[in-house]
């Protein structure tokens, strides 16, 4: 998984910043890989000698937020690659070979807002593409007419949160798309039909938050799945219980646990998907 080192990197970072334990890591050469893996165009890369992609560029940013070191990077060079993205319909492509997805929609404004360029993209038609893919369940897919799946309303819920545009959501309608993804064992799933995994307890449950329906599911239950999740003798979570634990889902799991209190964790913003201190810190510092 060479290519993904750079959302490596945001997964466990951030999951020990959750559990208070960042401090375990080098930052000054956490911060010089990442800068090496910066293309010329402004974008970021998975990792060395890769191609720039919008998705790494946004776990780039985050990471250099979590150390408080947004101040290493040329900001205007990263947006003008961000706003590069932006096609004429408002939707975004994950980099020069054209993908579009609504999760770069989300990627790109995201990333703006923490680096405080939004006003770089045109919001309106970044709205308006979002809103394009909403289907008649309450859901969004990733694009107009695309299947309604947890991952990708978390990207438009989360879009359209920071962008102030959530009174376009019906959030009853949503809701219970949202609820109905909870199974008898207290997991999440993304879709109708699927079985639970842990990393629905971030995307599913963010977004029930943003829309302000969370106490529609039975929060007890679902941090007891999370918990049975964890391989207790060597650490890390896993997608179900009993199976192998990787940094993916252990992030997400944490993650999932901090939205609903877990105790000793440290409190997530569901929109940034990053610590609130940091978030805090980001906007309302000096």
């Amino acid at each position: 998984m060479d290519h993904l080192r750079m959302n490596g990197a945001y997964w466990g970072l951030t999951a020990l910043d959750l559990l208070g334990k960042l401090d375990s890591v080098n930052v000054d050469e956490v911060i010089s890989w990442i800068l090496k893996c910066q293309h010329e165009s402004g974008g970021f890369s998975g990792n060395i000698g890769h191609d720039p992609h919008i998705l790494y560029t946004l776990s780039a940013v985050q990471v250099l937020a979590l150390f408080n070191k947004l101040d290493v990077l040329d900001i205007d060079k990263v947006a003008t690659y961000i706003t590069g993205l932006q096609n004429e319909d408002g939707s975004f492509s994950g980099d020069m070979w054209g993908e579009v997805d609504t999760r770069f929609s989300y990627i790109a404004i995201c990333c703006l807002s923490i680096l405080c360029c939004l006003d770089k993209i045109n919001v309106e038609k970044a709205v308006s593409y979002i809103l394009s893919c909403k289907n008649l369940d309450g859901g969004f897919g990733c694009t107009p007419g695309g299947e309604s799946h947890a991952g990708q309303i978390f990207c438009c819920v989360g879009a359209l949160a920071l962008t102030g545009s959530l009174h376009y959501v019906d959030k009853d309608l949503l809701g219970w798309w949202l609820c109905e993804r909870q199974v008898k064992s207290g997991g999440l799933n993304g879709r109708p039909e699927k079985l639970p995994d842990v990393c629905y307890s971030w995307w599913v449950l963010s977004s029930l938050i943003m829309i302000d329906r969370v106490h529609w599911i039975d929060k007890e239950k679902l941090v007891k799945f999370i918990l049975d999740c964890q391989d207790v003798e060597n650490g890390g979570i896993s997608d179900r219980p009993d199976d192998a634990v990787d940094v993916y889902h252990t992030y997400f799991g944490v993650a999932g646990l901090s939205l609903l209190n877990y105790p000793g964790l440290k409190a997530i913003d569901p929109a940034y998907a990053l610590p609130v201190d940091v978030v805090n810190r980001i906007f309302f510092s000096g």
